[in-house]
């Protein structure tokens, strides 16, 4: 028994010393900055260390200080005579100097117990250094209003298409990094169609582009994507996401919606380039607006895509909060960056968000006319109140972008107001049932003041406060959310929270400069697209050399090209699109495509409309996946593995995970498999030779011709899938038994077969399903 707890204790006496070792592996290696940053140096150290206990929330506060702002920093401590936490130019009287480099446990900050962990050296100096230069504090930087710096001077100047890569170049260099060179063509071509459209580029788009040797082919490539319709079926994916679009309510019943127009009207309202600027104000309160149309009014469903309860024996009250809540939160995350959330319940603990800055922003959404309960499941209600009724007339007029055979009313959840108000309450603890003192409606002030002079207390004032071009995040919270589309990562990582938590921007300067030229080139989106795509920083080559991955593994200072996976709707869309399955109908309804058997029977309460699963058939089978039907307690399954947003709240960035069950997908789906089939069929419809069909195969699906080493292997897989087939050792007829398009009969099966399965193959391999 000693001997076990001996070598426990020298096993935790190892672990201990091996914790302390890595807290201190800065204290040699990373040089002090010249001047030193309160919010790029010091205040990510507060926020992770200090502010849980002094810190914004007034209920968790320790010894009366708050490290958050100078005048409290700055005051005398109440539990400590005649001392200071900060003494500006004096680290060595400060307190906190004192604490943070104690060896005492009882005197040591943070306190042991509360396992935040200690600071290491470099930490500590940072701290001195800051105190002796003056303890400046500054406004958190995403609360400033961005300013359009100068472009950074850089060495290699000729490398630069566009005021982009200046800022990149300047900050590669500063890390001793070089670009790569731009990519091959083929690459390049493939890498901007499935950014612009979502789709690979045909092989008549390939070819024009391979041919065309002027020094404007890339742009008029690039001008051309962004014309075409599937763009704004492409950019409306993340959009859907930070609406948290979904065909069902949700909780037990989860029955049918009909909020689609809204999603057609999202894709139109990409392809007409609505400013970004009018996006949002439609959206927050078209309904307000002087003489609003359906259309304004139709744009107002962004707010009502959240989860509904049809359950009998709610309090509706409770779920009527519930509603306004997700608003508060939809908006706060999605349109401003913030984790306001956090403040529902208490003071938020690291960002100067009050209960009562909550509930004033709240208050906004709070007098809509939407009731917590409607009714029982059994009637059927496919909207919910208020509702904006569009008839075949508004559809073949102002409307005309919906797109529906059925010439009967659609009925779309939107919001609308009371016409008396309804008293907003700070909610103790966030219970809906236990009020405490009455807000009115304002917007954050840490963000910017809200003027009642300029602005009404409704939504169509907090769409004004929104989009003013003083306010610090609309502009930036969109083009990092852009910027986060096309290079992989966020220029701000934490891309829904840009405040004390969430990760600092690698391109201070360059989040700035474009959140201002965006404002003041008309919000257009179409043109900030078009600046990211032209830079020479998103024409690199995405090969990654070893020096490379150990300076920045994440690519987050843009030395290489972005590579990653499609998303889960642009896997489907590949296959289809390659295949020649794709039906390019742009909206409508949701369709119900493949899908195993008994998912939805196992995870419903067996009333409504979805209680079963009824598959669709001919062209509703092969649409784009922004059109599959999204059932929000039992989300598409090859979707959610390929980690598409489930839509159960706002999301503003998918998770990006690597599993089996996703090779297991891409082998076995059926939409791969007949996609294999169809493109197998059409290939032996032309009657040419081997090659030429493993080439075109190869072309559609990779988007550039393949090298000899892998028309070899090809050809060889071939051959012994061919022999497997005529040796009756697999059989062609069930091979080829896969899908419901049809069959042609006329060519060869077991030429089919083998070609089908090498399809499947070209499919399976990691290039396909890459950017």
């Amino acid at each position: 028994m000693l001997s076990r707890l001996l070598t426990l204790f020298a096993c935790i006496t190892i672990c201990v010393f091996v914790i302390n070792a890595c807290n201190n592996t800065h204290s040699s290696s990373d040089a002090l900055p010249e001047t030193v940053s309160y919010n790029f140096d010091i205040r990510p150290i507060l926020s992770d260390k200090c502010f849980i206990c002094h810190g914004p929330d007034a209920n968790k506060r320790q010894a009366s200080l708050r490290l958050d702002i100078a005048d409290s920093a700055y005051a005398p401590l109440k539990e400590t005579k005649g001392a200071f936490a900060i003494v500006p130019g004096k680290p060595e009287e400060s307190e906190l100097i004192k604490r943070i480099s104690s060896t005492d446990p009882t005197y040591l900050m943070p306190l042991p117990e509360s396992h935040l962990g200690t600071l290491n050296e470099h930490e500590i100096a940072l701290f001195k250094k800051w105190i002796k230069q003056g303890a400046k504090y500054e406004r958190h930087w995403a609360f400033v209003a961005p300013e359009k710096s100068p472009l950074p001077k850089v060495k290699n100047e000729q490398w630069t298409k566009n005021e982009i890569d200046y800022f990149i170049l300047s900050k590669m260099e500063s890390k001793g990094l070089k670009p790569n060179e731009e990519a091959d063509k083929e690459r390049l071509l493939k890498r901007v169609t499935e950014d612009i459209t979502g789709l690979p580029p045909s092989l008549q788009a390939m070819d024009d582009f391979l041919n065309d040797k002027s020094p404007g082919a890339y742009e008029k490539a690039v001008d051309r994507l962004l014309q075409s319709n599937a763009y704004g079926e492409k950019m409306a994916m993340h959009w859907l996401d930070v609406a948290r679009y979904a065909d069902s309510y949700g909780y037990q019943d989860d029955n049918i919606r009909t909020q689609w127009p809204w999603r057609d009207w999202v894709i139109h309202a990409f392809n007409e380039n609505l400013p970004y600027n009018t996006f949002l104000t439609w959206q927050i309160a078209g309904d307000m607006l002087p003489e609003a149309n359906k259309e304004e009014i139709l744009a107002t469903g962004f707010f009502r895509n959240h989860k509904y309860t049809e359950e009998g024996g709610v309090i509706p009250e409770e779920y009527r909060i519930e509603y306004i809540l997700d608003k508060t939160k939809t908006y706060s995350r999605g349109i401003m960056g913030l984790t306001v959330e956090c403040a529902q319940c208490h003071d938020h603990k690291y960002d100067p968000f009050s209960q009562k800055d909550y509930y004033s922003l709240f208050a906004f959404f709070n007098n809509t006319k939407e009731v917590g309960y409607e009714g029982d499941v059994s009637i059927s209600k496919p909207a919910k109140m208020p509702l904006l009724s569009i008839s075949d007339t508004d559809r073949k007029q102002l409307l005309n972008f919906i797109n529906d055979a059925d010439t009967s009313t659609l009925m779309v959840s939107v919001m609308g107001e009371q016409d008396t108000l309804r008293k907003t309450y700070v909610l103790d603890r966030g219970v809906y049932d236990r009020p405490t003192y009455q807000v009115l409606p304002a917007a954050l002030p840490a963000v910017m003041r809200f003027d009642t002079v300029q602005y009404p207390r409704n939504r169509l004032g907090l769409a004004a406060w929104t989009v003013n071009k003083n306010n610090p995040l609309a502009a930036r919270v969109f083009v990092n959310q852009l910027w986060q589309e096309f290079f992989g990562r966020g220029i701000v990582k934490s891309s829904g929270d840009f405040g004390m938590q969430g990760d600092l921007p690698t391109h201070p300067e360059l989040l700035d400069w474009l959140a201002v030229d965006f404002m003041e080139h008309g919000w257009d989106i179409k043109r900030l697209v078009k600046q990211m795509v032209m830079s020479a920083a998103y024409r690199q080559s995405a090969v990654a050399s070893k020096e490379k991955i150990e300076v920045d593994p994440e690519n987050a200072y843009l030395s290489r090209g972005p590579r990653f996976r499609l998303p889960a709707e642009l896997i489907r869309d590949m296959v289809l699109s390659s295949s020649g399955l794709l039906v390019r109908t742009i909206g409508g309804p949701s369709v119900k495509p493949y899908q195993p058997k008994g998912l939805w029977e196992q995870a419903t309460s067996g009333r409504g409309a979805l209680a079963t699963y009824k598959q669709d058939h001919g062209d509703s089978l092969y649409r784009r996946g922004i059109y599959t039907f999204i059932k929000l307690t039992v989300p598409p399954p090859s979707m959610v593995i390929f980690d598409a947003s489930n839509r159960d709240q706002c999301e503003v960035k998918r998770l990006k995970t690597n599993t089996p069950l996703q090779a297991l997908i891409m082998l076995n789906d059926p939409t791969v498999l007949e996609a294999s089939r169809v493109l197998s069929q059409k290939l032996m419809e032309e009657k040419k030779d081997e090659t030429y069909n493993l080439t075109k195969a190869f072309r559609l699906i990779i988007c550039r011709k393949p090298d000899d080493k892998e028309m070899k292997i090809l050809k060889s897989y071939y051959d012994e899938q061919l022999q497997s087939f005529k040796q009756n050792k697999l059989s062609a007829d069930t091979t080829l038994m896969q899908g419901e398009y049809i069959q042609d009969d006329k060519v060869d099966k077991n030429s089919t077969a083998a070609l089908m399965k090498t399809i499947e193959m070209i499919y399976n391999m990691d290039e396909a399903i890459t950017k």
